[in-house]
């Protein structure tokens, strides 16, 4: 769904910024990079794209805990019954994809056929199931660990893809995007000690693939009046900090591609979580986003991969 463009997300006139992210966007397409759909945002993905991926996993494994974390992996699906312990809804209701499903009668849906076949929407023959889309690749986890942690706390490797209902002509800003993430369930000290060693490690595997990044206190897009709060206590007690590169230069501030976060007790609460010696639990995590470091480095260094670095390549086993 290329634009020609009035900026599609705001029906305004389109700001330089606009129309460098529809042409990155075009260049893509073109190239075969990315595939298109009929949904701004959502992209199929070519095998060239996947290698790309690989790499960079590669090269974040290699600065991970390695055996010293215990590696999970979930589908991009979980039950509700655990996305209403995260509290998402409450800071980020319009990013919040739920699944629903038909279980009407016969009757049910021959009226739902009649309705597709005038045209009219079919929606409300749907139901809500017991499952929800994933906002963030470590949340399916924090249910495994209800109740009391081992000494020392836990030390994960988490990686899947992850949904947030931010339809852009912007590559960066997909709706479904894959997300590696280290995440620490233990006592505050532990917490704080995580997200502060990740931004420095973090830095260094930008560097390995030759990305300029400049670290950014930043605050997560809470939605409303109270999330204006949410997000100013967020920077004020520096518990975010993203990795940020300029894909559009000087038009661009800059788009987060990793980001280490202090979630203080907050999963500790919701999921009854508590350390070896009876406290809240604290938690905080890394988090890579995999199709944006992708993105940086087609930017960065070209569409062709043959002609990138040596060293990038190298470092990325391509």
């Amino acid at each position: 769904m290329t634009t020609d463009f009035v900026n599609a997300e705001t029906d305004s006139t389109p700001s330089e910024l606009d129309l460098a992210r529809a042409e990155f966007q075009r260049e893509l397409l073109s190239a075969g990079i990315l595939i298109e759909t009929d949904v701004l945002g959502l992209y199929g993905r070519s095998g060239l794209f996947e290698d790309i991926i690989d790499g960079i996993d590669r090269v974040v494994v290699a600065a991970g805990p390695g055996s010293a974390a215990t590696r999970l992996r979930f589908p991009p699906v979980f039950p509700r019954t655990s996305f209403e312990r995260t509290d998402y809804i409450a800071s980020f209701p319009n990013l919040t994809g739920a699944i629903n499903t038909f279980n009407g009668s016969n009757r049910d849906h021959s009226q739902l056929l009649a309705d597709r076949a005038n045209g009219e929407s079919w929606d409300r023959y749907l139901e809500p199931t017991e499952t929800m889309l994933v906002s963030a690749a470590c949340h399916p986890a924090y249910a495994q660990y209800t109740g009391e942690l081992p000494e020392g706390g836990v030390l994960l490797d988490i990686y899947g893809f992850c949904f947030r209902h931010e339809p852009a002509i912007d590559p960066a800003r997909m709706q479904a995007f894959r997300m590696h993430e280290f995440v620490t369930i233990g006592d505050a000290d532990a917490a704080a000690a995580h997200r502060k060693k990740w931004i420095e490690r973090g830095m260094g595997i930008l560097g390995d693939l030759g990305l300029d990044a400049t670290p950014v206190i930043a605050n997560d897009p809470f939605f409303g009046r109270a999330g204006r709060m949410l997000a100013a206590n967020q920077r004020d007690e520096n518990l975010k900090t993203e990795l940020t590169v300029r894909l559009y230069g000087d038009l661009d501030e800059g788009t987060a591609i990793v980001s280490s976060n202090n979630h203080l007790d907050h999963f500790g609460k919701t999921f009854d979580i508590t350390t070896a010696h009876g406290e809240v639990a604290h938690s905080s995590c890394v988090g890579f986003g995999m199709e944006r470091i992708a993105l940086s480095l087609l930017r960065t260094h070209g569409l062709d991969i043959a002609a990138w670095p040596g060293g990038v390549r190298g470092h990325m086993g391509l």
